[in-house]
């Protein structure tokens, strides 16, 4: 049993748009935790795409698709929010979510995670 759910992944043209989800697995709600989203594609090293605080007012954005992206979320709704933007192929990857006590983009310092959803952009 997983910790953290990721939804909204799937296949997009380049330059198109997805909003991936995150929720807790039993459906429990969130403790007062920062969220953070990071991407790993096959042979190459898990990275940080963005994290947000426990209450949203502080936000972090990786170098890769800032700009591209922005990350939200609804503690009413117990859901975290990647909208993601502007699709590259190279943005084909697993997305995970995880939890943590800071918006970090150290992926040590998550104690929560996810098991990921797959983003596939096409040419």
């Amino acid at each position: 049993q997983v910790q953290l759910v990721e939804s909204g992944g799937g296949l997009v043209q380049a330059g198109g748009s997805l909003r991936l989800s995150c929720t807790t697995a039993s459906g429990r709600t969130f403790s007062s935790s920062a969220m953070g989203w990071f991407r790993q594609a096959p042979g190459k090293e898990r990275e940080f795409v963005a994290a947000i605080s426990w209450s949203g007012g502080n936000t972090n954005y990786g170098d890769s698709m800032k700009g591209r992206l922005v990350i939200s979320r609804d503690n009413a709704k117990n859901t975290g929010y990647l909208q993601m933007n502007s699709l590259k192929p190279e943005d084909t990857a697993v997305y995970y979510c995880a939890a943590s006590n800071l918006p970090s983009d150290i992926s040590q310092t998550y104690y929560y995670w996810g098991q990921g959803t797959q983003v596939t952009v096409s040419s």
